[in-house]
């Protein structure tokens, strides 16, 4: 695919190096000072505006496949999109980062203005970042979760600490529920695909799929103090923390959020039913122990600091809070973060970049989830009709992968070994990225 980026800060830089390899990308931006970064990747560089039909038509815009819009001005971004629109009926992704242009954007079917606002895929980073918050925090001590087959299957990733039952065990020896699979495992920030001799160490991150019935129950017996999260504080007013506030009071949460800017405060008390809203700073470790900070069950520091989300959320571990959530606006912070003791690190341009790979790069797989900054993929597969019939376990796959779950007409099934797989099965498969182009060939067979 032929793909066109306008802007060249960090999100086009993640973006790039995410998809070059596969994709021919070129990068229009009227600064040439942030080339530098690009120029590992073998990519195109143009200067220019975005939103300029001589520059749009100078790259060939009419043959490309995808324009995205991700320079730091929404107005930009937005004018650039529809200017691509009237020029071409390719795909436009439009990244914006203020609520009022995503309401302005977000078009009812059927509406009068329809017509008019022709952007294909608006995406808010802060707010998908906010829904992926809210299903880590609703899933007690899970750090990622993700559903699937209509919410009948699950991917749950624990992190194995000293208190873990499991701990030091193989994953033969471990008695985990019926319709159970550990798919995958990151150790030392590498992530691979275990097998039945494979021992759970301290500090693994073990992610496993199944039906929800099932990973309830491995929730419940493993995982869970028999207590569900009743009480959250935030630190950070801003957009997530808002949006986060909100969805939380509707799961009957208790709230407590923090926030230095008094205005800010007081606009948090307007959109807020219950929440309890402090004026202050979140990394003032007085306020906190005097506000009780400690006794959450979970804290989530979302300023736009990386530094002070580091500082608030190693505070809130001192003060012996067991789940801290981090908002990470630099990749490279993540792993340093969890490094340093965070139990999740989350980045908003990641979840960003995710959700174009997964909805608009086409390829013969569907790509459902990434887990583990893109090391891992869970892939949707259709086996095609002319496919012989078999057992997974004679079916020698050529790679490592697990295929965790099967769609069979209105059936979910967590297969074994002695499962098989036939034609028009919709196979839930769970590999590395790297595998993912072999096991789709795999299936062509």
């Amino acid at each position: 695919m032929k793909i066109v980026i306008y802007g060249a800060n960090e999100l086009a830089s993640l973006i790039a190096a995410k998809l070059f390899e596969d994709h021919d990308i070129i990068i229009i931006d009227d600064d040439t000072s942030n080339k530098d970064s690009f120029e590992k990747l073998d990519l195109e560089y143009v200067q220019g505006s975005g939103s300029n039909i001589n520059v749009l038509e100078s790259v060939g815009i009419k043959n490309a496949d995808i324009f995205i819009a991700c320079t730091d001005n929404d107005e930009a971004n937005i004018v650039a999109c529809l200017t691509v629109t009237n020029m071409t009926k390719l795909k436009t992704v439009c990244f914006v980062s203020k609520r009022e242009n995503v309401d302005s954007l977000s078009i009812v079917r059927g509406s009068k203005y329809q017509r008019e606002l022709m952007i294909d895929y608006v995406l808010w980073p802060e707010e998908l970042m906010t829904q992926e918050i809210f299903r880590i925090i609703t899933v007690p001590n899970a750090i990622d979760v993700e559903n699937f087959a209509n919410g009948k299957a699950r991917l749950l990733e624990y992190r194995i600490d000293d208190t873990t039952k499991f701990i030091n065990k193989k994953i033969k020896d471990c008695s985990f529920p019926d319709e159970t699979l550990i798919v995958g495992i990151t150790r030392d920030n590498t992530l691979f695909i275990p097998n039945g001799d494979t021992e759970l160490l301290l500090n693994d991150k073990v992610i496993f799929m199944g039906s929800s019935y099932s990973l309830d129950i491995l929730a419940n017996k493993f995982f869970q103090d028999n207590n569900d999260v009743k009480q959250v504080a935030i630190i950070g007013g801003g957009s997530v923390g808002l949006m986060l506030a909100q969805n939380l009071e509707k799961a009957n949460i208790k709230i407590k959020i923090i926030e230095f800017d008094y205005k800010r405060c007081e606009e948090l008390t307007e959109n807020l039913k219950s929440a309890l809203v402090l004026n202050g700073d979140g990394a003032n470790f007085e306020l906190l122990e005097s506000e009780r900070v400690g006794e959450s069950d979970v804290v989530v520091s979302v300023t736009n600091n990386d530094e002070k989300n580091l500082l608030c959320s190693l505070l809130a571990k001192q003060l012996g809070v067991p789940k801290v959530i981090t908002r990470v606006s630099k990749n490279a912070n993540a792993n340093l973060f969890e490094k340093v003791g965070i139990d999740v690190a989350i980045s908003q341009n990641g979840a960003a970049i995710d959700d174009i790979e997964n909805r608009l790069i086409k390829t013969d797989i569907e790509i459902l989830a990434t887990v583990e900054r893109g090391q891992g993929e869970v892939l949707e597969i259709c086996v095609p009709f002319n496919f012989k019939t078999d057992t997974i376990m004679n079916l020698h796959l050529p790679c490592k992968a697990i295929i965790a779950i099967i769609q069979r007409r209105n059936r979910v099934i967590i297969p074994k070994g002695t499962t098989q797989v036939m034609p028009f099965d919709n196979l839930i498969i769970f590999t590395t990225k790297d595998n993912s182009s072999v096991i789709k060939d795999f299936f062509k067979r």
